[in-house]
């Protein structure tokens, strides 16, 4: 039996994102970011309360990355959704983390997070549920040590972190379970 729990954001697993950009004088600016996704191909949304330091410094430079947080840097990760670049301008630097500028965009890469999609911001505007941002993925960067035999990612090597909107809390990825758009194969055949 089913239990009506009202209209509540769960779904799961929500990757867990950092937002880096950078501020005036080059400041390094990192949020974290649960409810992200990808909308198409090449292209990623973003909602932000505009009053967010990261929304003022998406809509100055025009760019940012976008990273997947990972177990190791999980203390940075949780820390960067805790404070506010508005009233500590240091975060970043508290961090411990190091962070260097993209080729690609005017926007800092978090050398210790295994991926990160480099964006150029194509669309910004305000919305009725906040700042709306679409990002252009220009350019993917990943560890070496995340990649199979054949040069793709694995997402098992990633130690990725995932959000729990239900008990607010973090888990990592697990298994592989099948292998996608084959594991149903099966009933696709017609049993006469």
């Amino acid at each position: 039996m089913k239990r009506d729990l009202g209209v509540k954001p769960f779904l799961f697993p929500m990757p867990v994102l950092m937002v880096a950009t950078y501020g005036d004088g080059d400041v390094v600016d990192v949020m974290n970011m649960a409810w992200g996704r990808i909308c198409a191909r090449n292209m990623v949304p973003l909602k932000i309360n505009e009053k967010h330091k990261t929304s003022e410094n998406l809509r100055k430079r025009g760019a940012f990355t976008l990273s997947i947080a990972d177990l190791p840097h999980m203390e940075a990760a949780d820390f960067f959704g805790i404070a506010s670049g508005n009233r500590m301008p240091d975060k970043f630097a508290r961090s411990g983390l190091t962070a260097v500028r993209s080729e690609k965009v005017d926007a800092p890469v978090i050398q210790e997070f295994p991926l990160t999609l480099e964006c150029c911001v194509v669309e910004d505007k305000m919305e009725v549920y906040g700042h709306h941002i679409l990002g252009e993925i220009v350019g993917v960067l990943a560890d070496e040590d995340v990649l199979d035999e054949e040069g793709n990612v694995d997402a098992k090597k990633l130690n990725a972190l995932v959000y729990d909107q239900m008990q607010g809390s973090y888990y990592t990825i697990g298994e592989k379970a099948g292998k996608a758009w084959s594991v149903g194969a099966g009933l696709m055949k017609n049993e006469e």
